[in-house]
């Protein structure tokens, strides 16, 4: 039987534990983590600006949220921890080329800092195997991000709750489906892919 229930794997696995590591996990984790931030930075300049909101369309959010699955609640905190402190320091892999802790949108930054370490839980106890537990987990993943990113925008800019709601929750709520959809296929797809070859 080739589900991801009968994958090999050791319980409370995440992807990222999958991966060969005997004598030098440190050096993996390291990797991992670079390479979580990485990502992050790169998905950040695929950015479509919203009409009426400091806020742009990127795919940072859904890369936050794949690294923290991936990786597990640890090395996706530390992923997104690097991506922040690394933006905040002057590189400009933000939204759009952007950098520093001043933007209207840093709050959703420090909420996919959250979002990854959450979600990295949810995937250890098998938040990640099948359709709808990916579906909750992104679902969960989505609505950290916003509970910190839609009132750090309204402070930032003096902007009215419902105004923030307006501008930094609504118009992202389609696109968001839409990567909640590919990771519903991609994550317990590639669950499955393991089973296979275990």
């Amino acid at each position: 039987m080739s589900t991801a229930a009968a994958a090999p794997v050791r319980t409370g696995a995440v992807l990222a534990d999958l991966l060969p590591a005997a004598r030098h996990r440190y050096a993996v984790d390291t990797a991992l983590v670079l390479g979580g931030a990485a990502l992050t930075g790169i998905a950040a300049q695929i950015a479509v600006p919203v009409p009426g909101s400091p806020v742009p369309v990127t795919g940072q959010t859904f890369a936050a949220l794949l690294v923290g699955t991936a990786l597990g609640a640890r090395r996706g905190f530390l992923a997104l921890a690097v991506y922040a402190l690394v933006g905040m320091a002057g590189m400009p892999w933000f939204s759009a080329g952007s950098s520093g802790a001043g933007g209207a949108s840093f709050g959703y930054v420090l909420g996919m800092l959250l979002a990854a370490t959450v979600v990295g839980g949810l995937a250890r106890r098998g938040g990640d195997r099948s359709v709808l537990r990916t579906a909750g987990t992104m679902v969960l993943g989505s609505a950290i991000i916003y509970a910190v990113g839609v009132p750090y925008l309204a402070l930032s800019t003096g902007m009215s709750a419902s105004a923030a709601i307006a501008a930094g929750l609504t118009p992202f709520l389609l696109g968001d489906a839409l990567k909640a959809a590919l990771a519903m296929g991609a994550l317990p797809a590639s669950w499955r892919l393991v089973g296979r070859r275990g």
